[in-house]
């Protein structure tokens, strides 16, 4: 575990974290009690893409602890729901949004997105624009797919600046 100006921080790889965040709550010396929260982000230029970010707290020690590790598409990552329960939800919403999956997670399904949806909403891999939209219908109390109509000319659009001045006018 490093000190930075941060505050503290461990990176792990995959296959640890659960030993490591057991170790921190258990430890006389870290006495970690709560997990803030479980973020993701993705790298797509990396081979292990996605870092999965534990943010603890130890109120005995009024410290914070971060604990980072990297997966990729299908390496799975082992929960840690048993030392902090909190994080169902949050292991929950990295899994919706960004496809990293638990092994053996109690209750991963959708949180943010609908059900129906296929992918997940933070990987940088999804088109700018498509054919299908996607809202919320109130009257039928659910999330509903139409098609768009668009017409072709808003459908492409030049990305040259209106407000640059052009040759060929």
């Amino acid at each position: 575990m490093e000190r930075s100006e941060h505050g503290n921080r461990s990176e792990t790889n995959t296959d640890y974290p659960f030993p490591l965040l057991c170790f921190l709550k258990l430890h006389t010396y870290t006495r970690v009690q709560v997990s803030i929260d479980i973020c993701g982000v993705d790298h797509p230029s990396r081979k292990r893409r996605f870092e999965v970010v534990h943010n603890l707290l130890s109120t005995r020690y009024n410290s914070r602890i971060r604990v980072q590790t990297s997966t990729n598409e299908v390496t799975r990552i082992s929960p840690v729901v048993s030392p902090f329960p909190s994080a169902v939800r949050w292991e929950r919403e990295v899994w919706d949004m960004f496809g990293v999956s638990s092994i053996n997670h109690p209750d991963l399904r959708r949180i943010s997105t609908d059900h129906g949806f296929e992918g997940h909403h933070y990987e940088k891999n999804l088109p700018m624009s498509g054919y299908v939209d996607v809202r919320y219908d109130d009257p039928e109390k659910r999330v509903v797919s139409e098609p768009i109509e668009m017409t072709q000319e808003f459908r492409y659009f030049d990305s040259a600046s209106p407000w640059e001045e052009r040759s060929d006018v």
